[in-house]
């Protein structure tokens, strides 16, 4: 058995055990990088070397950067203010949620800018005697085509980017999603507003029933809100002009290390508000894909898909064929993990 169709079986484990979640998801990302040492595919040294990438440290400090408008109450602050100025008609209530879920999800995580919002959204439901499942379904859908918007919006854009530096090629700059994930925004808002709310379930909230606050504001203090502000508008600022002296990395971990200095959260808030699982993932990841570049598992791979593509498939037809692969298997799997 060839060293590429040992890759592939290894891989072919550590999907299934993506999909099926036996096991948590970044002991199988890790496990499969070390499965790949222990076999010869790739040195021993590279085994861990995804920890050591700068990417890591992208997603680390854009997570602590992020946490610090939540901590201090600003990310909430401006949801209750946008979506109050929106009034308390279904439409407009729509519109406004959808507006703040996708802007704010843009740059900063999309389960945290959706679970920010939704005792929000949910007390006004509860009181404007409107169905809450008409308004949170599409909160969720805001804030997941917000993270298409930017680089950090969402982690998959973060890791193709990395991927492609890891492999010699200029990576995406910061706002280069947006000149296809904001048509795709606005489409999805168009969609929703005028045929989607048509499709949505009507599930009715008591309006004296307890609102649950899933992330809450542990800082009450105006100035530390303009604080956080600040430091993430300076990071998304200089990620954009593309600085030379400053990466994208270093505006990162700049950006979280003065959320603490400043006390917009704690040292401990700070590591809680990274998610590990994506760190690792990532980490676990980067060198399987590094063994099967080196056993040629990946060319593999790829001639059979071109092969099943006629053998010399378009460009577009390239791209529709990974399209539909990748959401296929978001169905069943993490999108960070696909």
């Amino acid at each position: 058995m060839t060293p590429a169709v040992k890759c592939l079986i290894v891989l072919a484990i550590v999907a299934l055990l993506f999909i099926t979640e036996l096991i948590p998801l970044a002991i199988t990302a890790m496990s499969g990088a070390i499965a790949c040492g222990l076999l010869g595919f790739i040195p021993a040294k590279q085994v861990f070397s995804g920890l050591s990438n700068s990417t890591v440290v992208l997603f680390a400090g854009m997570f602590v950067v992020g946490a610090a408008m939540f901590h201090t109450g600003l990310a909430q602050k401006i949801g209750i203010s946008i979506v109050r100025f929106s009034g308390t008609s279904e439409n407009s209530l729509m519109f406004g949620i959808m507006i703040v879920g996708a802007g704010l999800s843009s740059v900063l995580s999309n389960t945290g800018t959706a679970a920010c919002l939704m005792p929000v959204v949910l007390g006004i439901c509860a009181a404007a005697k409107i169905p809450a499942s008409r308004q949170l379904m599409p909160l969720a859908y805001a804030a997941g085509v917000g993270g298409i918007i930017t680089l950090v919006g969402t982690p998959p854009n973060i890791i193709v980017s990395g991927a492609l530096t890891s492999f010699g090629y200029e990576p995406f700059s910061f706002f280069e999603f947006a000149w296809i994930g904001i048509p795709l925004t606005v489409v999805a808002i168009a969609y929703m507003m005028f045929i989607g709310k048509y499709l949505l379930p009507k599930a009715e909230l008591d309006a004296d029933q307890e609102i649950e606050q899933e992330i809450e504001a542990t800082v009450h203090d105006s100035k530390k809100q303009i604080i956080s502000g600040l430091i993430l508008a300076v990071v998304v600022i200089v990620m954009a002009l593309d600085l030379k002296s400053i990466s994208l990395e270093m505006a990162a971990i700049i950006g979280a290390l003065v959320c603490v200095l400043t006390g917009c959260l704690t040292e401990k808030q700070a590591y809680a508000s990274i998610d590990w699982v994506t760190i690792f993932l990532f980490a676990g990841m980067m060198p399987v894909s590094t063994a099967m570049d080196k056993t040629g598992a990946g060319k593999l791979i790829a001639e059979w898909a071109v092969s099943l593509m006629g053998g010399a498939p378009t460009p577009i037809i390239m791209t529709s064929v990974l399209f539909i692969i990748s959401c296929t298997l978001t169905q069943f799997m993490s999108n960070t993990a696909a």
